[in-house]
C-alpha cells in the first residue's frame, strides 16, 4: 500500500523512541516524529534516522502532535496515516496486517485492538478503557473493542474532512465520533496489550482523561437529542437493524416500529 505516512508523538521518550522508529521504516518508509517539548533528549535520539522531525517550542500535548503530525504528513501526499506510540506499547512488526486490513477497506479507519487480553492491563486502565468504550460506542452508533488505543490507521481522505476541537488523549476518542458522522467506521485487529514493568509512567490520566471524554461525548450527544439510535446500536443491541431516524419535528427519535 502506497503512500501511507507514520506519525508518532514523543514527550521524553529518549529510551524507547529510536527503537520504535526503526522497527517502524522496514514497513513504512515514511516516517514523522513530533517531539512535544521534550527534556531528556528524545530528538537526538532519532536525528541521524531518515525521517521528518518536528519539535513544538513547549509540551503542547498528545493532541497538538497528533494533529500536527497528520497535517503535516497530508501536506506530503499521504494516503493514509499510522499512528502508534513512542513508548513501546505498539509493536510496529503488526504494521503490515494494518496495511493488508486498510488494503481491503480503503474507508475505514483501522484501530488497534488490546481489551482480549484483560489480564496483561493495569486494572484501572482497563476499567477506564471500558467506560470510554461505552460512551465512544454510543456516541459513534456502533460497538468499539478498544476506543483508547492509539495505534491506528486512517484514510486520508477522512482526515481531510474533520473538525477537530478536543486537547490531549481526548481527540482519539472524537476522531471515532466524527469518523461515524461521516460514514467511516472502525476495522478491528487484535494487537497484545504490552505493559513493561520497567515502563514509565503514563501520560493516560484514568480519571480526568475518562472525565474529558465523557464531557465531549455528552456535548456531542446532546447536540444530537441524546441519539438514542446512537445507544441501542451501539450499546444495547449492536447487531440490530440500524432503521431509526429523527421524527419531522426534530422532537424524538422513530423506531422501525413506527415508520
Amino acid at each position: 500500500m502506497s503512500g501511507v505516512v507514520t506519525v508518532i508523538p514523543a514527550y521524553n521518550e529518549a529510551r524507547t523512541l529510536r527503537a520504535v522508529v526503526v522497527g517502524v521504516l522496514r514497513h513504512c518508509p515514511q516516517v514523522i516524529v513530533i517531539d512535544d517539548g521534550s527534556t531528556d533528549g528524545t530528538a537526538a535520539s532519532v536525528a541521524d534516522l531518515p525521517i521528518t522531525l518536528v519539535r513544538n517550542p513547549r509540551n503542547l500535548g498528545k493532541a497538538a502532535s497528533l494533529w500536527a503530525g497528520m497535517r503535516a504528513a497530508l501536506r506530503h501526499g499521504a494516503s493514509a496515516v499510522i499512528t502508534l506510540d513512542a513508548d513501546g506499547q505498539h509493536r510496529p512488526e503488526d504494521i503490515p496486517r494494518f496495511l493488508a486490513m486498510a488494503q481491503a477497506h480503503p474507508r475505514e479507519i483501522i484501530t488497534g485492538s488490546r481489551l482480549a487480553e484483560k489480564a496483561a492491563f493495569p486494572r484501572k486502565r482497563y476499567i477506564a478503557n471500558k467506560i470510554a468504550n461505552f460512551w465512544v460506542s454510543w456516541a459513534a452508533g456502533y460497538a468499539i473493542d478498544d476506543s483508547q488505543c492509539g495505534f491506528r490507521l486512517y484514510p486520508a481522505g477522512l482526515l481531510r474532512r474533520l473538525d477537530l476541537r478536543s486537547e490531549g488523549f481526548v481527540l482519539e476518542s472524537e476522531i471515532l465520533i466524527q469518523g461515524a458522522q461521516r460514514g467511516c467506521l472502525s476495522l478491528f485487529v487484535p494487537i497484545p496489550a504490552l505493559y513493561a514493568g520497567n515502563a514509565r509512567p503514563s501520560h493516560f490520566r484514568a480519571v480526568k482523561d475518562i472525565a474529558l471524554i465523557t464531557r465531549m461525548v455528552a456535548g456531542s450527544l446532546l447536540s444530537r437529542w441524546l441519539y438514542l439510535p446512537g445507544l441501542y446500536r451501539g450499546v444495547i443491541r449492536p447487531d440490530a437493524p440500524h432503521a431509526w431516524r429523527l421524527s419531522p419535528d426534530r422532537r424524538r427519535w422513530l423506531s422501525p416500529a413506527d415508520h
